[in-house]
């Protein structure tokens, strides 16, 4: 029983926690900003690449 008291005492449980929620907010906004940098830079090379056969090179 005072396993469980001191388990619910201490603070560093929640603190282990909130760095985990936190670590994955970062992760999940990294991923979404190389995502959206992949894509744009994808798009931007076929706009290119139209354009070039467009003009017979």
């Amino acid at each position: 029983m005072q396993f469980f008291k001191n388990l619910l005492c201490e603070e560093d449980g929640p603190t282990a926690v909130e760095y985990a929620v936190m670590l994955a907010a970062i992760v999940l906004a990294c991923v979404a900003a190389i995502a959206a940098v992949g894509t744009n830079t994808n798009a931007l090379f076929e706009n290119a690449t139209t354009e070039m056969h467009n003009h017979g090179m």
